[in-house]
C-alpha cells in the first residue's frame, strides 16, 4: 500500500486482520470513515485507515467504549488522558473483583449461610469512611471515657485497621472477619473489661514505674519456665509466681496477699480471650504488620499456676 492509493474494504480486512463486517461497523459509526467511493458506490480507504483500525482494535482490547475511541481518533481528547481515566476505572474494577473473590473464598472456607454471605458482602463493599465509622463505633464502646490520656490514645490508634486502596485477597478477608468480630456485643464487652482493668492499673501505684503492663510482666517471667518445660503445678513454679507477684506488688505498693493475687488473676482472665488474640492477628494482616506473639501459652501456664497458689 502506498500513500496515494485507495483500497477496498476487503483489502483493509486482509491488511488489518479484521473482518469486513467489523470494518463496515466502524465505518457506519464514523470511526473509520471511507476516504472516497468507487463509481459503483463501493467504499475506498486511504492508508491512514490502517493506522486508525489498528488503534481501534488496541483500544477495544483494552476495554474502551466506541464513543471514547471516536473522541481519541478525532483528537477531542488526548490518548494519555483517556489512558489515565481508563486505568483508574480498571483499578476500581480490580478492587471490586478482589472484594468479591475474598467474600466467595470466605464463604467456601467457612460454609456460610446465605445470610452470612450477604453480611460479608456488605462489609466488604463499605467505603473507607464507612469502615472508619464502623471501627470508631467499636473503639468508642471499648475505650469511651477511658481514652483521655496519651496512653489510651496510642492503644486506640494501634487497634485501628487501615485497609489499603488495593488490598490483597487475604487482607479483604481479614477485614470482613474483623468487622464481624467488632460488632459482636459479647466481644465488645470483653474488650471493655480489659480496657477498664488496664485503666485501673494505670490509675494506681507508682505512675513513674507503671509503664510495663501486667501481662508483659507475666510474659517475661513465664517464658523461661515454658521453655524449660516446668509444669505450672510443680514446686519449681513457685519461684515464677513469686517473681511476678514481687513486681506486681512493688508497682502497686501493696503486699503480696490474697487481695493482690485475686486482682492480678482477674486482670489476666479478662485478657485471656482468644477472640482478642484473633482481632490482633487479623489487624496485623490488614495493616501489613508482623504477626503478633501469641500469649495463649503464657495464660494457659500462669493462670492455673497463680490460682493454685492463692492464699486460703
Amino acid at each position: 500500500m502506498d500513500g496515494d492509493t485507495l483500497y477496498s474494504i476487503g483489502d483493509l480486512a486482509r491488511r488489518t486482520g479484521l473482518t469486513v463486517k467489523a470494518i463496515r461497523f466502524y465505518a457506519d459509526r464514523g470511526i473509520v470513515p471511507p476516504t472516497d467511493r468507487s463509481p459503483a458506490g463501493y467504499r475506498r480507504y486511504g492508508i491512514d485507515a490502517v493506522a486508525r483500525l489498528d488503534l481501534v482494535r488496541t483500544l477495544r482490547d483494552l476495554g474502551l467504549d466506541l464513543s471514547t475511541i471516536r473522541k481519541v481518533l478525532d483528537r477531542e481528547v488526548s490518548l494519555p488522558e483517556v489512558a489515565a481515566a481508563h486505568a483508574e476505572a480498571l483499578a476500581v474494577q480490580i478492587r471490586t473483583l478482589r472484594l468479591r473473590r475474598a467474600v466467595l473464598t470466605a464463604v467456601a472456607r467457612r460454609g456460610s449461610t446465605p445470610e452470612e454471605m450477604d453480611l460479608m458482602h456488605k462489609l466488604a463493599k463499605l467505603s473507607e469512611d464507612e469502615r472508619r465509622r464502623l471501627i470508631d463505633d467499636f473503639l468508642d464502646t471499648a475505650f469511651g471515657g477511658l481514652d483521655t490520656d496519651a496512653g489510651f490514645a496510642g492503644i486506640r490508634g494501634s487497634m485501628t485497621p487501615e485497609l489499603p486502596d488495593s488490598p490483597e485477597a487475604e487482607q479483604v478477608e481479614a477485614w470482613v472477619e474483623l468487622a464481624e468480630l467488632s460488632q459482636d456485643p459479647d466481644f465488645r464487652g470483653s474488650v471493655r473489661r480489659m480496657a477498664e482493668h488496664h485503666a485501673a492499673e494505670r490509675a494506681q501505684g507508682d505512675a513513674t514505674t507503671l509503664r510495663r503492663d501486667s501481662v508483659a510482666m507475666v510474659r517475661d517471667e513465664v517464658g523461661p519456665a515454658l521453655a524449660a518445660g516446668i509444669d505450672p503445678a510443680a514446686p519449681e513454679a513457685d519461684a515464677v509466681v513469686a517473681a511476678v507477684m514481687a513486681q506486681y506488688a512493688q508497682v502497686f505498693d501493696h503486699p503480696d496477699d490474697a487481695e493482690l493475687r485475686h486482682r492480678l488473676l482477674t486482670r489476666l482472665e479478662a485478657a485471656n480471650d482468644p477472640r482478642w488474640e484473633r482481632y490482633l492477628r487479623l489487624l496485623a494482616v490488614i495493616n501489613g504488620w508482623p504477626a503478633p506473639e501469641s500469649l495463649a501459652p503464657v495464660f494457659a501456664w500462669f493462670i492455673p499456676a497463680l490460682r493454685a497458689r492463692l492464699p486460703r
